[in-house]
């Protein structure tokens, strides 16, 4: 089981310092949010996305994928009812899902909360029916770069569309594309679904909706901040990588670093190696 690091926790360092303080607190690779590395991040062409790699690779790490995908440029939404502001959405969400091939990730988390949440003056199924159309033209895209999108469901606290993985698996089905899938956060998860992480695990990821797992605690720092045992998710996590099921990789997801980026980033991974070196499944 590889575990990699989500970037934003190092902000601010500059990438060569995040590759080589992750690399040395052992992480296997970064998750990168597209608004760390620029601005706007449409202004990163592909020789930037190779030279990033090869920073990541020197330092013996891998770049897993992509998440926050939406946060800049500012005024992207999947759902709006402006059609422009849709296509404009989407324009950028295919261009990631390029550079993240190029980056040589294997897949994005689509969570982007305030992007995708039902606009005043609209239906939910007006909006399930603008998200729907929007992700299917991005699954192409994902198919063509041989890469996974993965629709992250979020806790109602911070969205209105798309809670659940039952959710998203719904909307992953309807359009059919191998390479729309959802995934899993922790964090996510043990607030708004109505059975355990493991469980939940157990059920959805032999089916093949799943690509992905963020580790994090409900209360939104960092695993073994919290009271969420990640002993029976990493177990199950593990035996479902035997089984052929899961790619086996993590990646660690705070949003509340304690005591600050690289303290939250090392206690996490002393905690996760700690359970997987006993389960046999890591180092």
């Amino acid at each position: 089981m590889r575990i990699a690091l989500c970037n934003e926790v190092l902000q601010p360092l500059p990438f060569e310092r995040q590759c080589a303080l992750a690399a040395a607190l052992g992480y296997d690779g970064l998750e990168l949010a597209p608004y760390t590395l620029a601005a706007n991040p449409m202004d990163i062409d592909d020789a930037e996305a190779t030279r990033l790699s090869r920073i990541a690779e020197d330092h013996g790490l891998e770049i897993t994928g992509l998440h926050w995908l939406l946060v800049a440029p500012a005024g992207l939404s999947i759902v709006s009812d402006d059609t422009a502001v849709r296509q404009r959405t989407v324009a950028v969400m295919e261009r990631l899902v390029e550079l993240c091939g190029v980056l040589g990730g294997q897949y994005l988390v689509h969570g982007s909360p305030r992007q995708r949440s039902v606009p005043p003056g609209a239906t939910r199924e007006q909006a399930l029916d603008r998200a729907r159309a929007c992700l299917a033209r991005v699954a192409r895209r994902a198919q063509a770069c041989e890469v996974a999108y993965c629709l992250e469901p979020l806790a109602r606290r911070e969205t209105d569309l798309f809670n659940t993985v039952a959710e998203a698996a719904a909307l992953v089905d309807e359009v059919g594309s191998p390479n729309l899938r959802t995934m899993i956060d922790c964090s996510a998860a043990g607030q708004d679904e109505t059975e355990s992480v493991e469980a939940l695990m157990e059920r959805w990821i032999p089916t093949g909706h799943i690509a992905h797992v963020q580790v994090n605690d409900p209360n939104r720092r960092g695993p073994g901040q919290g009271a969420m045992r990640f002993e029976p998710i990493l177990a199950t996590l593990v035996r479902l990588q035997n089984e052929g099921h899961y790619p086996g990789l993590i990646a660690v997801e705070p949003f509340e670093y304690v005591p600050d980026g690289p303290g939250s980033a090392a206690q996490a991974i002393g905690y996760l190696s700690g359970i997987l070196h006993q389960l046999g499944a890591h180092g």
